[in-house]
């Protein structure tokens, strides 16, 4: 477990969640899609596109509001969250009893500071390069013995560290602009009785992510005989090498990008309501209930490569084709009136914790319901080979001669229900042992209406939808066509569909269930109060799911992991205190859902996409090493390092069928290689040294934090597919108390050294001929201001 209290949440200056990967050797994060749209990966366990989550993220005991949209979102919580915390815990490996499934990897636990006795609050302000403007403030209000009352607000806007040099939409991108609010209650209706209620609610908007071109196949795009070869590819990679030679006459830098979709933007909505209720119904048993709702709603609009694509002179004289018109390779914006993601989440969660009169026996059981319903169909509309002023609203144009929209529409139900039980018995003073057990019943019920727009110039009509064909491929509604009929001008040739639009022909339905146990059985020595050893054995499993971009290939089942770690924690005292935690980890991981690329058959109007396949076998295994020490009274040091050994053993692609629209799945793992996103070192050192000076002064400390990432893949398709390893060094000054006063003085440097590091890259390569890249935050640095009051 690594524990950041909300002291070293400020000092760090941990923002939003991803920003909990450069103080947790173990955690790394993918910001495929941005920051606000993380995953999170611990122990190497990942969490690949429309996958459940293998990390999960916790507020208050309760785990994040579900989405499932066209991109990694929801699930988390949202930007803000980490204003007036008590603490954030991050737990590693499986927490499959008392946390349910879908946390083979551990679980993150955001804990708020709850409503005390006393009249306190605090306001503050922070101001920083990319004209960083934030303000966070929280009150404590007692209003009665038996009722208190906190409220917290965060509100930070930040511009973007990625510039757009296109003179298209937005200026820059990665930026920041969050508001954030949160309200929490506690009554004590008797003595014994306790109802706890958090509300909180955040609402982020910004232009999304910027990715960078950076590398073309100009092997292929120089060869014309591949126009009859591959077309799409062809004028993809041609166009991609004009604009890398723009880049370079320029002399653009890594953060310097063209984007050429006039609209960006994500804006993500998030509330929810916790109630938890505690009756000490004994001294000997308390029963506790945990009830949330919430809802997520995201609204988007990008383009998946970020490109600034125009068709390539090398296509001139191509029947249809317009040298030098704006062309870009996925373009996707919301349907109009729906979300791209939308869901709400039900939880309920009866707890009954209790021990025996002498103590030795402590034990938790209990039971939990989730049900996650769609707040309407989750839409979209992609543009593809074209050059659409807005998709959502059909607005295109046709450089290659012909253009795609994919629109997408549909919805999932997911139910989750589970019994758990978990005790530790003391067999001596220093043994002790725990089991637990939890069984979870898990279905998810999917629903796709999805179509395919053509675009075709007509003679006398211009740019035309000429059919909108339900986007499955074999089937009833293969090739069914709902599209308005046309009339050509001086023939009167009606061609096209009925003219109904009736997507209910596209109806298109699965399932998909799954019900499995997890377990823990632990082992404890203490053989004195300060030094404890331990070996566990742990079973977890994620659930499968269902993705309909694919056609064929849309669902996939569960995965299991077994699970074994020993290690030790000791604690020093006396003049050197500090303490030592080691922990040695094996996972067995099987019927692993593995991402691949599907490669497109010329034609088929799709663009390929990641396709989830239960194809993997991986053997994981490390060392962790977390220590501190305190010397002199006035140094604090810490260390966190982690060793991960992750190898695929064995991966087995699915079979296409035969009507398939896809003519191959490319790995972006491959058997012997190491999980993505996975490095084999990570190591955190961290120093905070407190002057001694006379307390009417203040406290005033300096703090260095230097974080090591070792090199890491990210897709073995890809030229830039291995992520170099990065240096990050983080330094932060903190007066309290200033000269006796109520105001804390704090400044901040993260990214001291300017590195400009890859954090992803596009997965383009193998499908398009061209390869994009992410790059993480450069040097950013600001001053706090805080005034406090109370205690």
């Amino acid at each position: 477990m690594t524990v950041l209290n909300d002291e070293q949440i400020a000092k760090s200056n941990i923002v939003i969640a991803s920003d909990l990967a450069t103080y947790t050797p173990s955690l790394s994060v993918d910001m495929r899609y941005g920051p606000e749209k993380s995953s999170f990966a611990l122990r190497g366990f990942n969490q690949d596109q429309n996958t459940a989550p293998t990390v999960g993220v916790y507020f208050a005991d309760v785990v994040g509001v579900r989405a499932q949209g066209g991109t990694t979102s929801g699930n988390t919580v949202g930007a803000g969250s980490f204003v007036d915390l008590q603490n954030v815990q991050v737990l590693k490996g499986p927490q499959g009893t008392l946390f349910g499934r879908n946390t083979t990897g551990g679980a993150i636990l955001l804990v708020p500071k709850k409503p005390t006795d006393f009249l306190e609050g605090y306001a503050e302000g922070t101001y920083g390069n990319y004209n960083q403007k934030r303000l966070q403030a929280a009150l404590n209000v007692p209003l009665a013995d038996t009722f208190k009352v906190r409220l917290a607000v965060d509100r930070n806007k930040r511009d973007g560290y990625v510039k757009n040099l296109s003179g298209i939409g937005d200026k820059d991108f990665y930026d920041v602009d969050y508001l954030y609010g949160r309200l929490s209650i506690v009554a004590d209706l008797t003595p014994d009785l306790e109802n706890y209620t958090i509300f909180h609610y955040s609402r982020s908007t910004t232009n999304g992510y910027g990715a960078r071109l950076a590398a073309c196949d100009r092997e292929f795009a120089s060869n014309p005989a591949n126009i009859a070869a591959s077309f799409t590819k062809y004028a993809m990679a041609t166009a991609a090498c004009d604009q890398l030679d723009r880049q370079t006459a320029r002399g653009d830098g890594p953060l310097e990008i063209e984007n050429g979709v006039p609209d960006s933007h994500i804006r993500l909505e998030t509330w929810q309501v916790i109630n938890t209720t505690t009756w000490t119904a004994s001294d000997n048993l308390t029963v506790k209930n945990i009830a949330s709702y919430g809802e997520f709603q995201e609204h988007s609009a990008f383009s998946i490569a970020s490109t600034n694509f125009k068709v390539s002179d090398a296509l001139t004289g191509v029947p249809g084709v317009t040298p030098g018109a704006p062309l870009n390779f996925v373009y996707f914006h919301g349907y109009p009136g729906y979300p791209a993601a939308g869901e709400s989440t039900f939880t309920e969660e009866l707890q009954l914790q209790g021990n025996t009169p002498d103590g030795r026996l402590r034990y938790v059981i209990g039971g939990y319901l989730e049900f996650s319903r769609p707040i309407s169909y989750n839409s979209g509309r992609t543009a593809v080979y074209s050059d659409c002023s807005n998709p959502g609203t059909l607005t295109c144009n046709t450089p290659l001669g012909f253009a795609i929209i994919s629109q997408s529409r549909n919805r999932f139900d997911f139910d989750d229900k589970g019994i758990f039980a978990q005790a530790t018995y003391n067999l001596t003073d220093e043994f002790a042992i725990t089991g637990g057990i939890r069984y979870t019943y898990d279905k998810i019920r999917g629903e796709d209406e999805s179509t395919r727009y053509t675009f075709a110039p007509i003679p006398g009509l211009g740019t035309t939808i000429v059919s909108q064909v339900c986007n499955e491929q074999s089937g009833p509604r293969a090739g069914v066509d709902i599209s308005d009929p046309i009339i050509f001008p001086g023939i009167g040739q009606v061609a096209g569909g009925d003219g109904s639009h009736d997507l209910s022909k596209c109806n298109y339905k699965l399932v998909e269930s799954s019900k499995k146990p997890t377990w823990l059985i632990n082992l404890e020595y203490k053989p004195t109060p300060d030094l404890m050893f331990y070996a566990k054995w742990a079973r977890g499993y994620r659930q499968g799911g269902i993705v309909f971009t694919n056609p064929g290939l849309e669902t996939f089942g569960p995965e299991k992991l077994d699970s074994y770690e020993a290690g030790a924690k000791a604690t020093f005292r006396g003049a050197v205190p500090g303490y030592f935690n080691i922990a040695a980890f094996y996972n067995d991981f099987t019927d692993q859902q593995v991402i691949t690329r599907s490669i497109a058959k010329e034609g088929s109007g799709l663009a390929g996409g990641n396709v989830i396949a239960n194809a993997g076998k991986t053997e994981i295994y490390g060392v962790e090493v977390d220590a501190a020490a305190t010397l002199f009274d006035s140094l604090a040091l810490s260390l966190g390092y982690t060793y991960l050994h992750t190898e695929v053993k064995a991966f087995n692609l699915p079979t296409l069928p035969a009507d398939s629209p896809f003519e191959a799945l490319v790995p972006q793992t491959n058997v012997g290689d190491p999980l993505a996103l996975s490095p084999k070192h990570r190591l955190t050192v961290s120093a905070t040294y407190t002057l001694p000076i006379d307390e009417s002064l203040g406290t005033v400390s300096f703090g260095a934090t230097y974080n090591y990432t070792a090199k890491q893949i990210a897709d073995v398709t890809s030229p830039l597919g291995v992520l170099p390893a990065r240096n990050l060094l983080n330094l932060n000054f903190d007066w309290k108390n200033v000269g006796g006063s109520s105001f804390d003085l704090a400044a901040f440097a993260t990214n001291v050294t300017n590195e400009i590091y890859r954090v992803g890259v596009g997965s383009l390569y193998a499908s398009n001929g061209y390869e994009t890249a992410l790059y993480g935050q450069p040097r950013m640095y600001g001053v706090r201001v805080r005034w406090h009051f109370g205690t």
